[in-house]
Order: C-alpha cells, then sequence, then structure tokens
C-alpha cells in the first residue's frame, strides 16, 4: 500500500508541520509527500495553511487527521460572506442563517469568543472522509455530533522525537538571565493565540512579582495576531520576563528544559492536544492546564476558565514557586503518566491500521 500524503511540513513553523514530521519519519510502508497515493491522509488545522490540503480531501477521499476539532475559522478566513452562510447553513441548517449572518459580521472577534468553538463546522470534511482521526476523546465527541455517521478513531498526540538537552547548557541558559536555581521559572511556549489565555498569564505574573523578586516568565513563540501583540506589548515589559520569538529545534527543548513549570491555558477549546504539554510532561515538568485536559490533575494542575481563572491561576504559580518538593512530585507524575503513553512507533502503526482499512 502506497500512502499519499498531505500535510504542511518543517521548515513551515506550526504545530502540524512538525507533528507530521515526525510521523513520516516513522510510518512503516511507502509514502508520497503530496502526492496520492492507494490511500491518501490529509493533516488538517483551523487556518489557511491547509486550503488546498482542505480541496483535496473534499475532492477525493480518503483518511483525515483533525488536529483541531474545529474548523470555523478556516471557514471564516477562506470564504466570501455568501459562501460562508451557504457552508455554514448546510451544516446548521436554514433556520440559523441569522447565527451565521451574526457571526460573519463580528469575526474579528472569532479568535477569543467562544461561539465560534461552539459551531466547530465539522459536517462537510467528516462526512466526506473515510475515516477521521483525532487526539482526544472530547474530539471525537464533537466530530460524531455534527457527522454521526463519521468513522472516528482516538489516536493520542504523538511524542516529538527531541534528545535531552545537556543540563550545563540548561544551567548556562538561567544563569545568563539571571535565573537562580533557586528561582522559578514558568514557561508560557508555542504559537501565541488568544485562546492560550496569554494576556491572563502575564497579568498574573506581574501581580505575583510585584511581591515575589524570585520568579521568572519565559515567553516562546510567535505571537499569532497583531491585535494580541499589541495587547500584551505593555505586559511584557518586566526585568523577569524573557522573550524569545522562534525557537526552532533543539533550542526549543533547551527552552523547555529550563523551565520549572510549564503553563498551557486554552479557552475557548478547539478539543485539540498540545505537542507543549507532551514535551513538558516528557521531561518531568509539571503544566498548569484548563480543565477539559486528560491528564491527571494530581500531575498537571486545572485552573478553570472564567471569572476566577486569573486567581486561580496566581494561586497554583504560588503554590508551585514556594516548594521545590511539590514541583518535582508533580513533575514526576507528570512523566509517570507520560511513559505510559503510546510510542512514535506505536503511534505510525495505528495510522497504517487506519490507512489499510480505508484503502479502496
Amino acid at each position: 500500500m502506497t500512502v499519499g500524503f498531505f500535510s504542511p511540513l518543517p521548515p513551515i513553523k506550526s504545530g502540524v508541520a512538525e507533528y507530521a514530521a515526525a510521523l513520516l519519519s516513522a510510518l512503516p510502508g511507502a509514502t508520497r509527500v503530496s502526492a496520492d497515493g492507494d490511500i491518501n491522509l490529509y493533516h488538517l488545522g483551523n487556518n489557511q495553511l491547509h486550503r488546498e490540503i482542505f480541496e483535496r480531501a473534499m475532492a477525493r477521499r480518503g483518511v483525515v487527521v483533525l488536529h483541531d476539532a474545529v474548523m470555523h475559522h478556516f471557514y471564516l478566513g477562506s470564504m466570501t460572506r455568501a459562501e460562508y452562510l451557504n457552508a455554514f447553513t448546510a451544516n446548521y441548517g436554514a433556520w440559523h442563517r441569522g447565527m451565521a449572518e451574526e457571526l460573519w459580521a463580528q469575526r474579528p472577534r472569532s479568535a477569543s469568543d467562544e461561539r465560534y468553538f461552539r459551531w466547530p463546522m465539522l459536517k462537510a470534511i467528516a462526512s466526506t472522509a473515510r475515516a477521521v482521526i483525532v487526539h482526544t476523546e472530547a474530539a471525537s465527541q464533537a466530530v460524531l455530533k455534527e457527522a454521526p455517521s463519521a468513522q472516528v478513531e482516538v489516536i493520542p498526540h504523538l511524542p516529538l522525537p527531541a534528545s535531552l538537552p545537556d543540563a550545563v547548557e540548561v544551567e548556562r541558559w538561567r544563569h545568563a538571565r539571571g535565573i537562580l536555581p533557586s528561582h522559578t521559572l514558568f514557561g508560557l511556549m508555542g504559537f501565541l493565540r488568544e485562546s492560550k489565555r496569554v494576556q491572563i498569564v502575564l497579568r498574573a505574573f506581574q501581580k505575583l512579582a510585584a511581591h515575589r523578586n524570585d520568579i521568572h516568565l519565559l515567553v516562546a513563540g510567535e505571537i499569532g495576531s497583531s491585535d494580541l501583540a499589541r495587547a500584551i506589548a505593555p505586559l511584557l515589559v518586566h526585568a523577569r520576563i524573557h522573550r524569545v520569538e522562534h525557537a526552532p529545534e533543539p533550542q526549543l527543548q533547551l527552552l523547555a528544559s529550563a523551565c520549572d513549570v510549564g503553563v498551557n491555558l486554552r479557552y475557548p477549546t478547539a478539543n485539540e492536544s498540545s505537542g507543549m504539554t507532551a514535551r513538558w510532561t516528557r521531561l518531568s515538568r509539571p503544566v498548569l492546564l484548563t480543565e477539559s485536559e486528560d491528564i491527571p490533575e494530581a500531575a498537571c494542575p486545572r485552573v478553570p476558565a472564567g471569572p476566577a481563572e486569573q486567581e486561580t491561576l496566581e494561586a497554583f504559580m504560588l503554590w508551585l514557586a514556594d516548594s521545590p518538593v511539590r514541583r518535582r512530585e508533580c513533575g514526576r507524575l507528570a512523566a509517570e503518566w507520560a511513559a505510559n503513553q503510546p510510542s512514535l512507533e506505536a503511534i505510525a502503526q495505528r495510522y497504517w491500521r487506519v490507512l489499510e482499512l480505508c484503502r479502496s
């Protein structure tokens, strides 16, 4: 069997590209990148990097990987008003046309407005695909709600291959920035979009840092929009906030290792699974998460979205900063959970089995 493999790939800067490259390296059989095979595998995300892939997936049925169980923003960015209204009503019925018109008119809010996540617009692609692969049970339920007859397979997020950096290099990086061994470095890393609660994290840090001189924050990654960049610019001005624009491997692994605690909130959520969370847990780091994640809370404490979000985040940051023992124990449990997740090779085999079953 030959697999046609359609996805963004490095050097494109995206989590989907990194994921796809890792999977491509481990698939056991013959693959053809950006060319049809006996069965095609299409990687889809919620942005315009995937437009041609989406169109091909609709034209030639294959296996679709939904890295986000929300396609609403893809439609907003790729269609005219008339096309968008038709697509929305095709998903949800003509009686929802008024909602579609409202969402189109207010689309500048779509990155942070939960309404755009409540209407994921998955029906067309899920109904067309021979099978849909997602990474979480929540994503599976989201797909089946819109396309009950879809064949959905849950395959966990794969561990991105990354070697451990030299401990001396990690400590040297910290020392150069005034981060002592007794200090706590929190990390906010990845593609920094509004749904990662960037402003909340920065405000929480600013408030705590006014009373503590032993905490630091690493903010690493590209900012998802010019509006967000303008909004957070004043909050980034602090001697103990360390900014890195983009970090390719192996620098990304070094930065993740330099952190004592990861902060990876997600609201509104697209029911996605995070590569950064997978990376930190494999490095024995606790991660502060939003409630929707599947990882045990003893390893990765939960910060519920809502009115108490910032206050809860501050409390957990203090709780972890106050005790190296707590950080080590949470990190140990995180690594224990990560060690029980499927390996890259096992995940690639699961992909191959789905592809074989779906081959025409």
